[in-house]
């Protein structure tokens, strides 16, 4: 599972997220909500920029635990790769032989590099839903698109402001493009990702409208990782049939018939007038009077 190539507190109780780490040389061990975290630099980097990493995966772990109310896989081994320049970049999750991330850091990078970094955060979304073949790819990218920065928020690292201004300019390019059809058969960078990430957005949507905001998203997502994880390998189908028995309506399974084979172009405008976003002199502007207003609260209010 490859991330995108480029793009574009209130913390967790510790009675949820314990969090100690026991150093040693380039190799560090972090204990993440019962789970743990090894941590491995490919070569010697200094000992701030170490810490600046490990702060960075902690606060990673924060947001992906308060999300799914749990860290997804009991271990996981994280590679780092030292690299001339700035920021993280590079990464890649995987579930073969135990469930390991690669990323890739810059030797030069500052604290303000860590604070933008994405990619983190992204990956560890990854471990938290089942393999899949090549022709779902985009139900992988597209949640690992969509919930990294919704879970972010939700523990104060990003602001709604940003993620939803984020949305309202990177969105469109997961629309199709002429000759393209469903999600299943259309494999393009745009439709892979911000395709799949329209998915989830409208999922999560959707899936509060009819349950009066007492379901989102995450609960489907939560029920499917209380059975299996990127270690695991199931059939779409069986992801969908337990996240909608989850949340109790059978959205994921609607749009999922709806986008699968077919070219359909969203209406974004609409849906971002119905949640209440709009930009003015590229600043995000709320309307709390919208339909939807109380949904696109709730989807990233801090908890």
């Amino acid at each position: 599972m490859c991330h995108l190539l480029s793009r574009l507190l209130p913390l967790v109780s510790s009675a949820l997220l314990p969090l100690s780490f026991m150093a040693s040389g380039q190799e560090t061990k972090l204990q993440i909500a019962g789970s743990q975290i090894d941590v491995v630099f490919g070569s010697p980097v200094s000992d701030g920029l170490q810490g600046l990493v490990l702060d960075r995966i902690k606060l990673s772990a924060k947001a992906i635990v308060n999300y799914y109310h749990r860290y997804p896989v009991q271990e996981v081994r994280i590679d780092i790769s030292p690299r001339f320049g700035r920021g993280v970049s590079g990464g890649h999750a995987s579930g073969w032989d135990g469930a390991r991330i690669r990323l890739s850091v810059g030797k030069e990078s500052t604290a303000a590099d860590f604070a933008d970094d994405w990619v983190t955060t992204h990956e560890m979304v990854h471990l938290a839903f089942p393999s899949q073949e090549d022709q779902h790819h985009w139900i992988e990218e597209g949640q690992a698109v969509y919930i990294e920065p919704v879970a972010r928020a939700r523990i104060g690292e990003l602001t709604p402001g940003k993620i939803w201004g984020d949305m309202v300019r990177d969105m469109p390019q997961g629309q199709p493009a002429p000759g393209d059809r469903g999600l299943d058969y259309t494999h393009t960078w745009g439709r892979t990702y911000w395709g799949g990430a329209i998915f989830c957005l409208l999922a999560d949507v959707q899936i509060r409208e009819r349950t009066h905001n007492q379901k989102g998203l995450e609960d489907a997502l939560r029920a499917v990782l209380a059975e299996g994880n990127i270690q695991s390998e199931w059939p779409l189908d069986r992801a969908i049939a337990m996240g909608d028995k989850a949340t109790g309506v059978p959205v994921l399974h609607e749009l999922y018939e709806q986008m699968k084979g077919t070219s359909i172009t969203v209406d974004l405008d609409g849906l971002w007038k119905k949640l209440g976003v709009s930009s003015v002199d590229g600043k995000v502007v709320f309307d709390d009077s919208a339909p939807l207003a109380a949904v696109r609260r709730a989807i990233t209010a801090r908890q």
